[in-house]
Order: C-alpha cells, then structure tokens, then sequence
C-alpha cells in the first residue's frame, strides 16, 4: 500500500468516526477542503461512494462500513507498532495535547514547565487553557486537567494535587455596611458576584454542605463575569460576596483584605486529576506527562 492510499483510508476513517469533515479535519490537521478532495479521490480509486453528504450531516455507505469495518482495525494495529517502536527511545518524544483551566493551568501547570522541560526536552507541550468542559476525544486533546465532580466514567483519572474547597469572601468593607451571612440562604439578602462557567449557558450556583449532604445556592447580584479573577477583584473593592477556591483566596485572606465566611458550609471536595482515554495503548509522551505531574 503506496503512502498516499493510507493516508486516503486514514481520512476515510476520520470522517467516518466524527461523522462531520470540519471535525476531521481538525482531528488530521488538514483543511476540510482538503480532507474533502482526500475523500472524492478514495471514492473514485475505489469505484464507490463511501459517504453520503448533505449541507448538515455526513452518513456512512454499506460499502463504506463494510471498509470502516475491515481496515480501522489494521489502522489501529499499525498506530500501536509504530508508536511501540518510538517508546523504545531513549528519551519520550512527540506532541501532548493537554487542557486544563485557568485556575489548573496557574496552580499545577505553569509553576512547573521549566523542570518538565528540563526533564523531557523532546515532548512539545500544546497546552490549551480554557474553563469550558469539553469532550477530550472530540476536541482532540490526550489529556485534560479536571476536579473530581467533572470527570468521565470512561476516562482514566490519576489525582493530583490535595483536595480543594471553595470559599465565599467579602472584603471588611462589605461587611460593615451590608453584614455577613450566617448561613448560605443568607446569601439571597446580599450582593452575590455570580459567574457563567464558559461553555455553558445557566449562571453556576454556589455549592455547600451540611451533614455531609451538599446543595447548590443560587444567588444574586450586581456583577456577572465569565472569569473569577475578575470576581475576585470586585471582592477586593467591596462590590459584593465572591466565591472561589481557597487556593485563590488564601493570599488575600491573610493580608486582611478579604474575610471568610460560612466556612462551616465549606468542606473540601476531590480536587484536579489528570484525566486522558481509556485504551490500549497509550503514547510514551502521554505516560511521561501523567507520571511527572502525578509525582510531580
């Protein structure tokens, strides 16, 4: 089989797995009207039509899955020796691509990039930060940086990092002109800064337990942001109750510039795990990644 006929099957199997070319395409790094002429040129070779395409949908043919049936098994098989012939450098090598928040990205990622590097010189990081929850396989990401309430049932999740709580802050300020809440329904009487976890629609409502039974608290107020930094920073100036991880708030907690409250409601939760596909063979790059952070 010359080179260009797999790379035609390869691109068959693409489009036949996402079931839509602009996914595809980005899944093999080529522009959907190249992946387009890829296909018609298959389709030709071979005398028959493979994919049925309308303007919305992309639906496979009987002769294309009896061909997805035969040859995505010998794809995957070839893949799995090509990348066991790689592990056997000396030295992990190839491209990670790894998700992670901005508040995972700050706390676990960043602060350790100079020693990952020095350890694995030849791994090239692509390093997305983003806040909105994402399918890893559709989006194309190895792996993804998620806390413990987030993850997949068919995701292989390694915890890193200690748990994590989330706490509500006013400045003193706040306090003393508007009091504080003693208990989370409290928080309806006062000026809540809220935030739109991105990727999704609904305003996220605050979470707190209570005899190890936790609720949601929807709030209101004043401000609405997409980022808690800048919730956090509205806090500072007294525009109102933010809430966040303790990680973030810490700092300004012990320099008198933010107060705690409803602590008692606030118990830890799982915190960050690396989270990556399950199957049966993972990339040397991808395994050395998951080990350092997870030791790291």
């Amino acid at each position: 089989m010359r080179g260009s006929e797999f790379a035609e099957l390869r691109a068959f199997v693409a489009v036949a797995e996402q079931g839509n070319f602009a996914r595809a395409a980005a899944e093999l790094r080529i522009s959907p009207s190249t992946l387009s002429q890829t296909i018609r040129e298959l389709e030709e070779r071979l005398g028959v039509r493979l994919l049925n395409r309308t303007t919305r949908s992309v639906s496979i043919t009987e002769p294309g899955q009896r061909l997805l049936s035969r040859f995505k098994p010998a794809m995957e098989e070839m893949q799995s020796a090509v990348a066991d012939a790689r592990n056997l450098r000396d030295r992990p090598a190839g491209t990670v691509r790894l998700q992670a928040s901005r508040s995972a990205s700050a706390v676990l990622v960043e602060p350790r990039l100079g020693r990952f590097f020095e350890t694995y010189p030849d791994i090239i990081l692509d390093l997305t930060i983003d806040d909105a929850i994402t399918n890893i396989v559709a989006a194309g990401f190895d792996v993804s940086i998620r806390i413990g309430e987030l993850l997949e049932q068919d995701m292989v999740a390694v915890k890193i990092g200690e748990d994590i709580r989330q706490l509500a802050v006013a400045s003193p300020e706040y306090i003393v002109r508007h009091g504080a809440p003693q208990v989370p329904a409290d928080l309806h009487k006062h000026r809540c800064i809220n935030w739109r976890w991105p990727g999704r629609g609904g305003l996220y409502n605050w979470e707190f337990a209570e005899n190890g039974r936790w609720f949601s608290v929807a709030v209101n107020g004043p401000l609405i942001v997409s980022h808690r930094d800048a919730a956090l920073s509205a806090a500072l100036q007294g525009v109102g109750i933010a809430f966040w991880g303790e990680y973030a708030v810490r700092p300004s907690i012990e320099a008198g510039k933010l107060v705690p409250l409803l602590e008692e409601f606030s118990p830890a939760f799982p915190g960050w795990h690396l989270c990556y596909p399950k199957q049966r063979h993972t990339s040397a790059p991808v395994r050395a990644l998951v080990d350092f952070f997870r030791h790291g």
